[in-house]
């Protein structure tokens, strides 16, 4: 059994692609996954959030999804200014706990970064992923100001005592400026970690077939893929 936490140096980096990428590798392979998706903001009660995304490109693995607010803010804010329960992270170490004794391989999907906010005491992601012992992936977008806010996310995760485990890119431009290419080689240093995948753009819009061969042409042999940094680095340079 095995739990990866997944967080990213901000919004709309490509977490949730990620974690469907991880995920739909270790169900081709057979293993039994199941995705915890503690907060959910952004999202009405009818509405499809971030796990339909997961298990319409990764194909029927477990998912799990702990609370919804409405408004696009934090989970502390969208909880307060909703008035619904926020969410301790006791009950999120919980829950994974749960779906990690019956799964092979539990992902947990941050909201944000590292540190949002799940309540008013200031709990986070954070202490999510140091109460489970479990590694931190870091998605981390493309080009410029992406080094900063990767190492502010890596120094802060170990100074809390968290491993992580890599970086990878969650949506890589069909087109890459020079700060994206320089950036394939300076990303690993800001992290402090190897380079585990780069993900291209637009992937959310493939088919299951399509994904899961982009997935796994883009996502390191860690995780059952075929992506091999030095060569998309010597590739991507060439093109400059």
């Amino acid at each position: 059994m095995s739990m990866l936490v997944i967080t990213g140096t901000g919004t709309g980096v490509g977490k949730t692609i990620t974690t469907a990428a991880i995920a739909a590798l270790a169900a081709g392979q057979g293993q039994r996954v199941a995705v915890l998706k503690p907060a959910q903001t952004g999202v009405g009660p009818d509405e499809p959030g971030d796990l339909a995304d997961v298990l319409r490109l990764a194909g029927p693995v477990t998912t799990r999804e702990l609370r919804r607010y409405p408004d696009p803010l934090s989970p502390e804010a969208a909880s307060r200014l909703s008035g619904l329960p926020t969410l301790p992270p006791s009950e999120i170490a919980a829950a994974a706990s749960d779906l990690n004794g019956e799964h092979d391989l539990t992902l947990i999907e941050g909201a944000g970064g590292l540190l949002v906010r799940f309540d008013a005491d200031g709990a986070s992601l954070a202490d999510v992923a140091w109460s489970l012992g479990a590694l931190l992936i870091v998605v981390a977008e493309a080009g410029l100001g992406t080094l900063n806010a990767t190492a502010l996310t890596a120094e802060v995760a170990t100074k809390r005592g968290l491993t992580v485990a890599g970086v990878i890119i969650g949506s890589w431009p069909e087109d890459p400026d020079l700060a994206s290419v320089s950036n394939l080689q300076d990303l690993p240093v800001a992290a402090g970690a190897p380079l585990l995948g780069v993900l291209p753009a637009g992937l959310g819009d493939a088919g299951p077939e399509e994904f899961a061969a982009k997935a796994r042409a883009g996502l390191s042999p860690w995780f059952g893929g075929e992506f091999d940094p030095e060569c998309f680095v010597g590739r991507a340079s060439a093109q400059k």
